[in-house]
């Protein structure tokens, strides 16, 4: 049984990248405007937003959604 996922787009994308990319593009007060989270509202940095969107299943569909419609 093969892994790949030809049809994902996220597929090999690391969650870092999809941060960075979001925030090079947007700027965190913009990505607090976008999903309202606090990790991009309350003093945000790219590890604290990992470390939560890792934990939160809910928060990371919304960011990987954003980003999915960014790069279109």
């Amino acid at each position: 049984m093969s892994t790949e996922q030809p049809n994902n787009p996220l597929h090999g994308v690391k969650l870092a990248e999809i941060v960075q990319f979001l925030v090079s593009t947007y700027g965190w007060e913009e990505l607090g405007n976008r999903i309202k989270i606090n990790c991009f509202r309350s003093n945000p940095t790219i590890k604290s937003t990992l470390t939560f969107l890792r934990k939160t299943p809910w928060a990371r569909e919304k960011v990987e959604n954003l980003y999915l419609r960014s790069i279109k």
